[in-house]
């Protein structure tokens, strides 16, 4: 049965398909910003694997706050980074009152800013809050296999009751990837993806 199932994965890949996957919005911390929120000595504590091996959700969680409301209760991804990071939608953005550019994960010089939260202290992150490019994650061996190279830039067709081709969707190849591809719930609600979606990469 486990051969049979690695045969139909396999042939998933080579045909191009990747699992569709949404990011709602969530919060990198540094150490030193998590010491802040958290209290001295503080760690995350982690709730459930991600699909990228090495990420989690964590139990902690923190407010957003902006110039024009607040988000409560944000999920925060471990490990922890170099720098903070905020990842939200342009309806967050919105709702917040913050100004965001559409950016690589880890790309933050000059992003936006915002207020954080957390049980013992409250951050003013005067930059670091990112829209994020819609991505996808590859191992080396499927780069190889599908002639994908890291930064390349793709279509993918989202398969779909409200079929969409996403222009622009930035390749990452990386050793310790899983392949999938990441979209925000804005993207998620305009393709109408509900659960196990698959989009078609078009070079």
């Amino acid at each position: 049965m486990q051969n049979l199932m690695d045969q139909i994965v396999g042939a998933i890949t080579r045909s191009g398909l990747v699992e569709v996957e949404v990011s709602a919005r969530h919060i990198h911390l540094s150490e030193r910003d998590m010491q802040i929120l958290f209290g001295g000595g503080a760690s995350l504590t982690p709730k459930r694997d991600l699909s990228q091996p090495g990420q989690y959700l964590s139990e902690e969680r923190v407010n957003l706050i902006g110039t024009k409301g607040r988000k409560e209760h944000v999920a925060i991804l471990g490990p922890v980074r170099s720098s903070t990071q905020v990842e939200l939608s342009k309806s967050d953005c919105v709702e917040l009152g913050v100004t965001a550019p559409l950016r690589e994960s880890g790309d933050v010089k000059g992003s936006g800013s915002i207020i954080v939260e957390g049980p013992c202290g409250t951050i003013n992150l005067t930059e670091g809050v990112i829209i994020a490019q819609n991505h996808v994650h590859v191992p080396p061996e499927t780069a190889q296999m599908l002639e994908l190279k890291d930064k390349q830039r793709v279509c993918v067709e989202i398969m779909s009751e409200r079929p969409i081709i996403f222009k622009n969707v930035l390749i990452r190849v990386h050793k310790n990837f899983t392949f999938r591809m990441h979209i925000d719930f804005d993207e998620a609600n305009a393709a109408a993806v509900n659960g196990f979606t698959l989009g078609k990469i078009i070079k």
